[in-house]
């Protein structure tokens, strides 16, 4: 399993050299699917030649061809040599060039760079060069352990112990995927341990197993210390070679891994790159890009010439150009987004770690100031602040459903009592059953005014309600309003009066919207005026800036505390017993009609010297040259 994943081919092809996610989908399936393909042909194999030779009557990694040699079929014999023969140099193929690759790109080209072997010359031949040292230098070392061990095992026995190799790079790349506390350090202390154990207890043997080695330390251990004994280490025994060397290697792998990543807490960089592994899921994919810095183009250029050559580096920047729509690479501004993709190339030829230490050696990279640190906690605080305001509005919800709940349920209790009062007392007094019909009648206008205002609240809200644009002469409004409003006045024996200029700029506004402000002031005036000793004035004033209109009363006023409360929906100003029928949503409305309009509405109030509610509407470019 382990071996599907780190060995090097494997790890190159699926995670260096995979540019789509999908792949990784469709790998998930049509690898398994091949290994069992493959495996049905080994049985039969294997069974045939155990059946036709006999245990031990020939050597059995020689059945594929010894088979069809031995009942004579010699052409058959060629096609699965020759089929052998391409897959085992495919894999090798495949296996020099990845390791190549990882020991150019993570071992050669680091330490190059890092004692400063790179001068302005070209240095694009300088990898492949490398890559073609370590390709002969794997062959050959393949070759001296095929001379040094393998006549004393099998092939698939020599491939198990590459397998118990490649599975020492398990707990640290796996923890490093799933665990933001290991370190750099625990990664290290782990591998060297896994890396020991492993050459002792398998390695070793192998090679002493051949010959090469004296067998003495096998049997007896080490200075004929029987604990130390490579295949019985610590003394346990029962367990076959592989299985005996894979549990003392990823013990004390995982062990020192753990053990050391907990003596010491993760510095800032490694917290950053657990973060970034970790948690990548959860880190949104448009996250700013917090860079300082300065690069120039040419500069840039020189580098992608001296490490991948002169024609390739034309080509990226001609294709980088081509996509971000530029008429030339002259053009290309040397901003983040190139930078990036620069390395990213370079990185593709000599590894991201190389292709980092290069690019910091041109880019002037500045560290972050303390605004940049300001900026992205300030962010930070944005979407936490923006989480409360998610809870908060989520409350709301629930108070407004139950608020309309509330507001609902008044009325219709009042009509469905009067109504059964009625219905159960067939013998009613005419006068009183005019009575309550008129009570029903007022309670269902009660009703049908609160649903009006709760959908004309959501329509406001979302954004869907039908807005017009009128031209509309203030004055002439405000004295509609006051008229509509007169017979609630009358009733109230209060007196309105109006101060407003002989003339005013032509405003363009949605006329009923406006009105409908109007009189939902009006309106709340009439409420809490004394009966009797009533007194509203409505101002209306204009400059060259915005018109603005006041309804003052001489009510009771609006306590301090309360003065903000009214402008939210359900909620009255006022005294709690004496406090005038409502559905606490005109005001609510009103404002929202208002700073439509890009105006504002607000209250001055003094508790016993009455209210004030005002709004000022701005005029556009096109009211100033109308009404100028």
């Amino acid at each position: 399993m382990l071996s599907v994943i780190f060995l090097p081919r494997q790890f190159q092809v699926m995670v260096v050299e995979n540019v789509d996610e999908r792949h990784v989908q469709r790998a998930a399936w049509a690898f398994p699917a091949y290994l069992l393909a493959i495996n049905l042909f080994v049985l039969p194999i294997a069974l045939g030649g155990l059946l036709h030779f006999g245990v031990g009557g020939a050597d059995p990694e020689t059945f594929v061809l010894s088979l069809p040699l031995a009942n004579g079929q010699s052409l058959l014999a060629l096609v699965a040599f020759i089929g052998g023969l391409s897959a085992a140099t495919g894999m090798v193929i495949v296996e020099a060039i990845a390791v190549s690759t990882m020991v150019c790109n993570d071992l050669v080209m680091p330490l190059l760079l890092r004692l400063r072997h790179r001068a302005s010359s070209d240095l694009s031949g300088v990898p492949l060069a490398v890559r073609r040292v370590v390709i002969v230098a794997l062959l050959l070392l393949g070759y001296l352990y095929f001379r040094v061990a393998g006549e004393a095992y099998a092939l698939v026995s020599i491939g198990l112990i590459s397998f118990a190799a490649v599975a020492q790079f398990a707990p640290a790349l796996l923890g490093g995927m799933y665990w933001k506390g290991g370190t750099r350090a625990g990664a290290l202390a782990g591998l060297l341990a896994g890396f020991a154990l492993w050459s002792w207890t398998l390695l070793l043997p192998s090679i002493a197993k051949s010959g090469w080695l004296a067998t003495g330390f096998l049997t007896d251990g080490p200075f004929g210390i029987a604990l130390l004994r490579p295949e019985q280490l610590l003394g346990l025994t029962g367990l076959d070679s592989l299985t005996h060397a894979l549990f003392w290697s990823l013990l004390a792998n995982a062990g020192l891994y753990v053990a050391v990543s907990l003596a010491r807490a993760p510095s800032a960089r490694e917290a950053t790159q657990a973060l970034l592994f970790v948690d990548v899921f959860q880190r949104s994919a448009g996250a700013p890009v917090f860079w300082r810095g300065r690069a120039r183009l040419a500069e840039l250029q020189q580098l992608a010439t001296r490490f991948l050559g002169a024609e390739p580096a034309q080509r990226l920047f001609a294709d980088y150009a081509r996509r971000a729509g530029l008429a030339g690479v002259e053009r290309i501004a040397p901003d983040a987004q190139l930078v990036q993709h620069v390395e990213t190339q370079l990185a593709g030829a000599i590894g991201s770690a190389s292709a980092r230490a290069v690019m910091a050696s041109v880019v002037e990279e500045e560290p972050l100031a303390p605004e940049d640190i300001l900026r992205m906690l300030d962010e930070a605080s944005q979407v936490r602040a923006l989480n409360r305001q998610l809870e908060s509005l989520d409350r709301l919800k629930d108070d407004f459903m139950s608020s309309v709940t509330h507001e609902l349920r008044t009325p219709l209790t009042s009509i469905r009592a009067f109504a059964e009062l009625m219905r159960d007392d067939p013998e009613m007094a005419t006068e009183q059953r005019q009575q309550f019909l008129g009570l029903v009648v007022g309670e269902a206008e009660r009703l049908s005014r609160l649903v009006n205002q709760v959908l004309d609240m959501a329509k406001i809200e979302s954004g869907h309600a039908e807005w017009r644009n009128d031209q509309i002469d203030l004055r002439e409004l405000i004295a509609h309003a006051v008229q509509t409003t007169a017979e609630v006045f009358r009733e109230r024996g209060a007196v309105v009066s109006v101060q407003q200029p002989e003339s005013v700029p032509t405003l363009h506004a949605d006329r009923d919207r406006l009105l409908q402000v109007l009189l939902n002031l009006l309106s709340n005036a009439a409420k809490f005026v004394p009966a009797g000793s009533g007194r509203v004035e409505v101002r209306l004033t204009v400059d060259a800036r915005a018109a603005q209109v006041e309804v003052a009363d001489n009510g009771p006023g609006v306590p301090v505390d309360q003065q903000q409360l009214v402008f939210e929906k359900f909620r009255q100003g006022g005294d709690a017993a004496n406090r005038p029928q409502g559905t606490g949503l005109g005001l609510p409305i009103s404002r929202q009609i208002v700073e439509h309009f890009g105006g504002r509405m607000w209250l001055r109030s003094e508790p016993g010297r009455g209210a004030c509610f005002a709004f000022e509407l701005p005029w556009t470019r096109q009211q100033e040259e109308t009404g100028a």
